[in-house]
Order: structure tokens, then C-alpha cells, then sequence
């Protein structure tokens, strides 16, 4: 069994920082990509930030600049720092990891953001 663990997620206002973590435990092997989604209410998820097993990083357009996508492989965990923080960042963020030709999701944390 595979689990991914996220924390870091709260209230913030507009212009602040968040840090996300999500840490993988279980039998996992062959990570082939970490990533970061979200879902704000009445809102389909969407991708937010993902990197590769080589180390390269993919960012949505609406956080390119302001969020940064980092994994430490030997702790099979996958950071997201969020800065310049905007209100429509609010929405809950979802950690998943591609490993195995299976993919995880993480239960989600919530981050809002006040204006």
C-alpha cells in the first residue's frame, strides 16, 4: 500500500506564502513523476505543477513565476512553495505520484487565500 501524506495548507492573505509538503510511505518504487493539482469549488482539478524522475518541472500557466515545484528522492517527498499568492489560488491541493505504471492521490489540503 501506497500513502501519501500532505501538509502545509491553511489561511493566507493575498501577497503571502505557503509551503506544501507531501510525503510518500509504502511499497513504491520506480517514482516516475510528483506533482501538484487543485480544485476550487465547482471546478474541475487541474494540474498545477508536476516534475519529472530526470528533474524537469512542468507549471500551469496561471502559477508559472510565483510557484515552485522541488522533491527530495530520498525522502520520496514533493514540495510546493507558493508565493505571491493570489485568491484565486484558493482551492484544495491535491499531492500525486506516478509510480509504477500506477498513479496516488493524496487526501488534500486546503489553501485559501483572502483578499
Amino acid at each position: 500500500q501506497v500513502q501519501l501524506v500532505e501538509s502545509g495548507g491553511g489561511l493566507v492573505q493575498a501577497g503571502g506564502s505557503l509551503r506544501l509538503s507531501c510525503a510518500a510511505s509504502g511499497s513504491i518504487f520506480s517514482i516516475h513523476s510528483m506533482g501538484w493539482y487543485r480544485q476550487a469549488p465547482g471546478k474541475q482539478r487541474e494540474l498545477v505543477a508536476f516534475i519529472i524522475s530526470g528533474g524537469s518541472t512542468r507549471y500551469a500557466d496561471s502559477v508559472e513565476g510565483r510557484f515552485t515545484i522541488e522533491r527530495d528522492n530520498a525522502k520520496n517527498t514533493v514540495y510546493l512553495q507558493m508565493n505571491s499568492l493570489k485568491p484565486e489560488d484558493t482551492a484544495v491541493y491535491y499531492c500525486n505520484i506516478v509510480a509504477s505504471l500506477s498513479s496516488y492521490w493524496g487526501q488534500g489540503t486546503h489553501v485559501t487565500v483572502s483578499s
